[in-house]
């Protein structure tokens, strides 16, 4: 199991599309990814699950994968939520 703390520095929110932009590469894996924000757990593969955090910029959140790829996914997750797009 791979889990690293994550600040979000995206310039906006993590509305709809950037969701789904997150949601696609957490798909690319065969690892199990859960983000949890506040308490709150949610499969990083499911676009509603991701939705309800309602994350923000700024915000700390915390990815784990489990898999054969995690050490890749969270990589990836951490360089796309760092990245100002």
């Amino acid at each position: 199991m791979t889990k690293k703390e994550i600040t979000i520095q995206l310039p906006n929110d993590l509305e709809a599309r950037p969701v789904a932009l997150l949601v696609q590469v957490a798909s690319q894996y065969q690892s199990e990814i859960h983000l949890e924000s506040e308490g709150k757990t949610v499969n990083a593969k499911s676009i509603m699950g991701m939705m309800t955090l309602g994350l923000t910029a700024g915000e700390k959140i915390v990815v784990t994968a489990n898999g054969a790829d995690e050490t890749e996914a969270v990589h990836n997750i951490e360089e796309y939520l760092s990245t100002l797009h």
